[in-house]
């Protein structure tokens, strides 16, 4: 396997890993936010509200995500079975 090759394969896996853990990133980071506006507005400094509320929405979008999410992992790990042989060849 030459050094481009194996860039590529980083690239590409660093990538799904991206991709699939953005959403999940996404809802956590909003929800904080939104959290720590409401608290800063409303004066409640209790901790335990705004971290059992991100963990509860990242839940609910890793649940609601997961069909998407599994599709995503298995596509490229099909990807990645089937070029194995190319990779090989190119080495030789």
């Amino acid at each position: 396997m030459d050094a481009q090759t194996a860039i590529d394969l980083c690239r590409d896996s660093i990538w799904i890993a991206l991709l699939i853990s953005a959403p999940v990133l996404l809802a956590g980071t909003v929800i904080g936010l939104l959290i720590g506006l409401f608290q800063a507005l409303t004066q409640i400094q209790e901790q335990t509200i705004a971290i059992v509320l991100k963990i509860l929405v990242m839940v609910l979008v890793i649940a609601f995500l997961m069909p998407w999410m599994a599709e995503k992992m298995i596509d490229y790990s099909a990807d990645l079975f089937d070029n194995v042989p190319n990779i090989l060849v190119k080495e030789e």
